[in-house]
């Protein structure tokens, strides 16, 4: 086609012709040269067309013609990142990591989370969240531990207080027509769970600083984390062995903890004590050090019991309840209970560890001493929904 035949063709008709050189292209007699010199002016004219057909359409708009119109652009969706996928970031995970190992290089110890703040523009000035891998870290150590991860939790400032029913009459059957039953005696305990600090410190070489940020925060949260865990169990099962058998309503506010007592390992001890325990106590428990787990064995094995002597109760161990060997007079070696019914913790600050540094102390031997600490309180909040076995 001549450059006089495309110029007076329409924009319509340009497009059928682009559409015939295609076709020609694939010919095997096809003239290359005079097909893309045609392409060439093709192009132009499509151009200089599109220029007129702007010109025109902007000459209507300044004369008035025709109805006011918007011209729309699209708009770029920016879908902003939420907390969560910042948290899950590796640029989160290393400032954060900066941080703590940038604490035990300050004087005081504490950490500067400005990296984080940056990353986390609508946090302001509150508390900085963990990156979300140690929050899973932290979750798992409350889990791995056998016994807090049936107590009940809270999360309440300060000290809780919670009423405990530690006395109350029966409930009545009323006949229709008789006289009305006596009003209910009832006696409320307050129960004060007080906050204790927990702190767990371990040491690390400067090698455990250069690492990766993962494996740094995951070397110090997994360790600390649980160890503080630990503890908190400790705590609990001490207050649940110095509890006395009998609920006051004093300053110093006692729920009963029942107790039995025996000079000798037997397979009917276990039962024994589940008969102590109060209904709501439904979901009960076996806690004991390792070394009363052997002896409770080796009686049924000694004897030829084919009973399981925990009546298929869950065991937990916990070694800082004394084994029945190491046990005196008076002392505990055996607790039965119900530990989500019958105990809370409180985490007033929550159940992630505070961390510090101190490179003072053995600086000599490029060691630096990590600190953690945590509040948690800790009570026994129903009567009877455990029985402690004494050393008789």
């Amino acid at each position: 086609m001549t450059k006089e035949e495309i110029m007076k063709l329409t924009p319509a008709e340009i497009e059928v012709r682009l559409a015939e050189i295609k076709d020609l292209m694939n010919s095997e007699d096809a003239d290359f040269e005079a097909l893309s010199a045609e392409i060439d002016f093709i192009k132009e004219r499509k151009s200089f067309l599109a220029n007129e057909s702007r010109k025109a359409d902007m000459q209507a708009v300044i004369e008035g013609a025709g109805e006011d119109s918007i011209i729309e652009f699209p708009k770029e969706e920016r879908k902003m990142p939420d907390i969560k996928e910042i948290r899950s970031s590796q640029a989160y995970m290393d400032a954060y990591a900066n941080a703590l190992k940038a604490a035990y290089r300050s004087e005081s110890g504490d950490c500067d989370f400005k990296e984080c703040r940056a990353l986390l523009t609508d946090i302001g000035g509150g508390a900085i969240p963990t990156p979300v891998f140690v929050e899973e870290i932290i979750s798992t150590a409350w889990e791995r531990d056998t016994i807090t991860r049936r107590v009940k939790r809270s999360y309440m400032k300060g000290t809780v207080r919670i009423g405990v029913e530690i006395g109350a009459s029966a409930a009545v059957v009323h006949a229709e027509g008789s006289a009305a039953p006596s009003a209910e005696s009832l006696v409320i305990a307050v129960v004060s769970i007080t906050p204790e600090t927990i702190k767990k410190w371990i040491q690390v070489s400067d090698e455990v600083l250069d690492s990766s940020s993962e494996a740094f925060l995951r070397y110090i949260y997994d360790e600390l984390t649980y160890r503080v865990a630990k503890k908190a169990a400790d705590r609990l099962l001490a207050k649940i062995q110095a509890a006395g058998t009998v609920s006051t309503n004093t300053a110093t506010t006692n729920i009963a903890v029942a107790a039995i007592s025996t000079n000798a390992i037997d397979v009917g001890l276990v039962a024994e004590a589940m008969g102590e325990l109060a209904d709501e106590a439904a979901d009960p428990v076996v806690i004991m050090n390792k070394k009363t787990w052997s002896a409770f064995k080796r009686v049924q094995y000694a004897n030829g019991y084919a009973v399981d002597p925990f009546e298929g109760l869950e065991v937990l161990f916990n070694n800082s309840i004394k084994s029945f060997s190491a046990a005196t007079t008076g002392e505990a070696f055996l607790i039965v209970g119900d530990l989500g019914v019958g105990a809370q913790m409180n985490f007033p600050v929550g159940d992630e560890v505070k961390i510090k540094y101190d490179d003072m102390d053995d600086a000599e031997a490029d060691l630096v001493k990590i600190v953690s600490r945590l509040p948690v309180g800790s009570a026994v909040i129903k009567e009877f929904s455990f029985c402690q076995v004494k050393k008789a």
